[in-house]
């Protein structure tokens, strides 16, 4: 079992924040609003926000954007002692990336019950029948991506 500490929380915090920033930027630019921080050693080396409608490319989710980012920043296709930060659970497609990746650890604020697939609806980051387990930690942050998600969805209507 691993100790989580109080220090822990605090930076799983500021990258939280900084992934609901990249939430806030898709937002703004019409686009579903998910941002997405990848951090190697406690430092940021990718971010991203969705991108689906201005790049016409339903492949464009935040955490996609951020895999290609961060694996070009290493120079490596395995993200094996990287941390995603996302604001919203992701989906199959964004989950199955992950775990190609190799990615240690996802963190998310919101569930997604739609098509959240680590652990809503599909838990593919965890299968037996995979060959890499991703940990996964629920960092609510007082529902800030649930209610940016939920305005977006109101003004739309």
């Amino acid at each position: 079992m691993s100790v989580y500490s109080d220090d822990n929380e605090m930076i799983d915090t500021v990258f939280m924040r900084e992934a609901l920033r990249q939430a806030e930027i898709a937002s703004d630019k019409d686009e579903v609003p998910v941002g997405a921080v990848i951090t190697l050693d406690n430092r940021i080396i990718a971010k991203a926000y969705n991108q689906v409608e201005s790049l016409r490319d339903p492949t464009a989710h935040a955490e996609m954007i951020a895999i290609t980012q961060a694996t070009n920043t290493i120079a490596s296709k395995w993200l094996y002692d990287c941390t995603i930060y996302v604001t919203l659970e992701p989906c199959s497609m964004c989950a199955g990336a992950l775990v190609l990746a190799r990615i240690k650890r996802i963190c998310f604020c919101a569930d997604d019950p739609k098509t959240g697939a680590c652990g809503s609806v599909f838990n593919i980051v965890n299968s037996d029948k995979l060959n890499h387990k991703i940990e996964i930690n629920k960092i609510p942050m007082e529902g800030a991506g649930a209610q940016l998600l939920s305005e977006f969805f109101r003004n739309k209507r």
